[in-house]
């Protein structure tokens, strides 16, 4: 009976042997992970292998996902991880292992870490923040041909008290500036940022963390910081040096490419052509410098130019502002044919009208023109005859006149004796 029992027990603890997992085959999540803020805008992420790992050779990655302020997942076998987000919300990131060459080994369970969003009371902090960079050629003193300046401006926070004042940073890359150039309202709190030279390369594809904190005796300021794409904040120039010329019927416009890092080729222009005597604009999009239109020549014209940089060497972003117009043609308008034909046929009744009236008034028209009396209507088979007798003569002149009365017409006939 022993040994019956000693047996199952046996099989009991075999079976349970058979159903708990290999450990060769099961991922561990890793350790020690951290998050450290780095820089504007910028957090450090570092965790370790988990030690208890077997086998220790195998091939292992990490995913990682960001959890606050926007979700995304990737996956890395690198031990740390730069992540650009903004702050001011906080921020949560969770890792675990997987297999980087076993797709069917299930992942480990996630290990997670998290920085706090920044203190300060509701509503003090700065909303609508908007910012602009502009390219300017670069005076003889740079080493560089061209320079990038930003501008940015912000709305006073709700609840702020009227003794606040803000700050503003920016970073790029691995540098961080710090504004030196404010806008005021009229309590002196700083509304705006001026940075005429900066660290920024628009042809780079880094985005621009800035960072406005605040400052009261009244309250505590919370912080604002948001990312930037260049891209969608760069003002491009109007292109340079337009001419327009008008040789018969053709109109002949040039130009050259805007002050910009970006070559040549990174551009794509629109062309504004405005009729000032028909009040007609034509635009035309294109990738050269040139264009030529047909056009009458007796109008005056109006020629503007506007300049982005094409997605082949970036993403598109927003046209330049139009260049400022550029005016050619005739300023005397000549009259068309149409005209001519209308004024001619209105000057022609007018003289006729004046004419008339003329006429009528002086009566010139009854003295050049006298009315013709009419025949008698009622004459129908008249017969006349007369009779003429000379003295000192015995001849008798009889003249016989008669009317003979026809469907249509009459007919005279006269017979002398």
């Amino acid at each position: 009976m022993v040994a019956a029992v000693l047996i199952l027990l046996g099989a009991a603890v075999i079976l349970q042997a058979d159903q708990l997992p290999d450990k060769k085959s099961v991922l561990l999540p890793p350790v020690n992970l951290t998050a450290e803020i780095t820089g504007l805008a910028q957090v450090l992420l570092r965790w370790e292998p988990n030690p208890h790992q077997e086998p220790r050779g195998a091939a292992l990655g990490f995913r990682v996902r960001i959890n606050t302020p926007q979700e995304d997942d990737y996956d890395t076998q690198d031990t740390k991880s730069h992540c650009v987000t903004i702050l001011h919300k906080g921020f949560s990131a969770s890792v675990q292992t997987i297999s980087w060459n076993e797709d069917s080994l299930p992942a480990s369970s996630w290990v997670s870490a998290e920085l706090r969003a920044p203190a300060g009371s509701p509503g003090t902090s700065i909303v609508n923040l908007t910012c602009e960079t502009n390219t300017i050629a670069s005076d003889y003193m740079s080493l560089t041909s061209y320079t990038v300046s930003l501008y940015c401006t912000w709305l006073v926070g709700q609840n702020a008290p009227e003794d606040t004042q803000y700050f503003l940073y920016y970073r790029y890359g691995p540098r961080t500036e710090e504004c030196q150039e404010y806008n005021k309202d009229s309590l002196k709190r700083n509304i705006a940022c001026w940075f005429p030279r900066t660290s920024i390369n628009s042809r780079e594809k880094y985005q621009l963390a800035v960072l406005v904190n605040g400052s009261s005796r009244q309250a505590a300021i919370k912080p604002f910081d948001q990312l930037f794409d260049l891209h969608t904040i760069d003002q491009v120039n109007p292109p340079m040096n337009i001419t327009a010329e008008i040789e018969g019927t053709n109109l002949s416009i040039h130009w050259e490419k805007p002050i910009s890092e970006f070559p040549t080729h990174c551009f794509h222009y629109e062309v504004k052509i405005y009729n000032t005597r028909k009040d007609y604009v034509q635009t035309e999009k294109m990738t050269a410098s040139t264009f030529i239109s047909i056009v009458d020549d007796i109008s005056k014209y109006s020629v503007q130019v506007r300049a982005a940089v094409s997605f082949v060497c970036r993403e598109t972003g927003h046209w330049s502002r139009w260049s400022p117009p550029l005016y050619v043609g005739n300023d005397d308008q000549k009259p068309s044919v149409e005209w001519l034909i209308i004024i001619l046929t209105t000057a022609i009744c007018l003289i006729l009208l004046i004419l008339s009236l003329v006429c009528k008034t002086c009566h010139l028209w009854t003295k050049l023109f006298p009315p013709v009396p009419a025949p008698k209507s009622n004459i129908k088979d008249l017969f006349v005859s007369s009779s003429y007798e000379k003295g000192g003569s015995s001849d008798t002149e009889v003249e016989v006149l008669s009317y003979m009365e026809e469907p249509e017409f009459e007919i005279l006939e006269d017979s002398v004796f």
